[in-house]
């Protein structure tokens, strides 16, 4: 076997370990879950450690599986989870569990720091210019973004903070263990809010800003080019996975950046859709721009000089996994059965059973706070207009429309900010292994829907290209031709006067009951 590249995708729910040839065809995977550490009061955590024993795991399993010599791997690259938190010491020693991207804890911290005398959307005027004009954004109200969990620890842990040496994203904390090289690139530092982003090739840290944020320049991480070589992998590492001394390390990118690659929508304005666990509806533009009113910006992407719109839906797959766990096949006195290993697809049968509207029932997909278009962490989801009538079927199917809903209200300011329609929208993540879910969005955002073959792979495909790109092995253009479209989902235009109502009823229940969402979780 010719050369191969070594990928970790570190998704909330575990890390997937891949190896592609150096055409990005991928020879194999292996996935391990984790644990996910919810508590009282929007805490999200996760302990490093089972990353790297669950990477360890995937990794023999995978060789073991596909029985590829080690020895041909060249590269390595890592993508991950965005917007978390991995608190160091010099040694690299994880200091506490990893704030991941749910945790709200430091939302009050957000507050204060956002806080000024004249507003606008809850950001002091002078503050947020001068975050828009430097970063291209702001800190997120809801307390998500990396800077909002420095300043939980800093205020709620406070020997924590002293101690750590480094604040690491996920995905650089990853490149550590590979190298020992304490690094961020370009687009995954960009949600600490403490970068000059202006010019696109040589991103700083911003003196103005890490005063206003209050954090310690040397607590952060030296800053790294987007997709460029950081090294090689270190002699312990090399050793312990069977590796040449000279295997070179890429420094990788978030998940959104390189499900963006992966999904084969690379050319400016080519919009993708991702729905895992979060939901996401971005593309690469030419440009900064910021919109500060739906949570969205223009930030740098992991192909240098270019950038891309960020945004996220909180919870799309999520919620499909909470009507699976927490109310059909919940572990309590009603339990019968653990749920089928076929549940997705016999989810696809029910609702291809129902027609579209789901009998009149509204789902509300906001089941941990919302991110975009909407910054607010105290909406919450539900079940709308439910009647004696209905039944799961229609139940299911709301959720799946529910979660598409709010994509098109997402799509709506996306196309707004790059000045445009869609032609067609890329779609990826495990929601487009569903047929029934590709055609329902299509339907609502009324655009064509692509389906990528292999969806699951996206992030891992992207990171593969990345590290092809970065080695000089593979181009843009011949990236976004190596994905394959599975099928094409044109829009049902006797379904578009339908959805058009329920577009505007979903928007007017967020309006109405936001003043009740605040006072019941406030």
């Amino acid at each position: 076997m010719s050369s191969l590249i070594l990928t970790i995708d570190l998704g909330t729910s575990g890390p997937k370990v891949s190896l592609f040839d150096t055409k990005a065809r991928c020879i194999g995977y292996a996935f391990e879950e984790v644990p996910l550490l919810l508590s009282e009061g929007g805490g999200a955590e996760q302990r490093p450690s089972d990353w790297l024993n669950a990477i360890k795991t995937c990794y023999k399993r995978l060789v073991a599986e596909t029985g590829a010599n080690t020895k041909n791997i060249i590269a390595a690259n890592c993508t991950a989870q965005w917007s978390g938190t991995v608190c160091v010491d010099k040694n690299g020693n994880e200091l506490m569990n990893s704030i991941i991207w749910m945790d709200t804890r430091g939302a009050e911290y957000v507050k204060q720091l956002t806080h000024g005398p004249i507003r606008v959307e809850g950001y002091g005027v002078g503050k947020i210019m001068k975050w828009i004009r430097l970063t291209g954004g702001g800190p997120t109200k809801s307390g998500k973004d990396s800077i909002a969990h420095i300043l939980y620890i800093k205020n709620k842990l406070r020997e924590t903070y002293d101690r750590t040496y480094k604040f690491l994203e996920p995905k650089d904390y990853l490149n550590l263990w590979l190298t020992g090289r304490f690094c961020a690139s370009y687009d995954s530092i960009t949600l600490h809010w403490v970068t000059d982003n202006r010019d696109i090739s040589n991103i700083t840290y911003h003196d103005g800003l890490l005063q206003l944020s209050g954090i310690d320049k040397e607590k952060l991480p030296e800053l790294v080019p987007a997709n460029s070589v950081i090294g090689t992998v270190s002699k312990t590492i090399a050793d312990e996975l069977n590796l040449n001394y000279d295997v070179k390390v890429v420094s990788g990118t978030p998940d959104l950046q390189s499900a963006a690659i992966g999904s084969g929508a690379i050319r400016d304005f080519e919009g993708h859709m991702y729905i895992g666990t979060s939901s996401w509806l971005v593309c690469h533009v030419p440009f900064k721009k910021t919109d500060v009113f739906h949570n969205m910006g223009t930030i740098p992407s992991a192909i240098p000089g270019r950038y891309i719109i960020a945004n996220e839906q909180e919870t799309a797959g999520a919620c499909l996994n909470f009507l699976k766990n927490n109310l059909l096949y919940h572990n309590d006195e009603f339990y019968t059965q653990p749920a089928p290993e076929d549940f997705y697809k016999m989810v696809d049968r029910a609702v291809a059973r129902v027609a579209p509207g789901s009998e009149g029932v509204l789902f509300l997909p906001w089941m941990y706070g919302e991110r975009s278009p909407v910054d607010d962490h105290y909406v919450r989801g539900g079940f709308y207009n439910l009647s004696l009538s209905n039944n799961r079927e229609h139940i299911m199917r709301a959720v799946l429309e529910g979660v598409s809903l709010n994509a098109r209200w997402l799509l709506m300011y996306v196309e707004k900010m790059i000045v445009r329609e869609f032609d067609s929208i890329n779609f990826i993540g495990g929601g487009a292994n569903s047929a029934v879910w590709s055609q329902i969005i299509a339907d609502i955002l009324n655009r064509p829907v692509k389906q990528v073959k292999e969806p699951l792979m996206a992030n891992s495909r992207g990171t593969a290209m990345l590290a092809l790109m970065a080695l000089g092995m593979m181009d843009a253009d011949t990236a976004a031709k190596a994905v394959e479209i599975n099928k094409v989902f044109e829009p049902n235009k006797q379904n578009k006067t339908l959805y058009d109502e329920r577009f505007e009823r979903f928007v007017e229940i967020y309006n109405r009951n936001k003043p009740i969402w605040m006072k019941l979780n406030k």
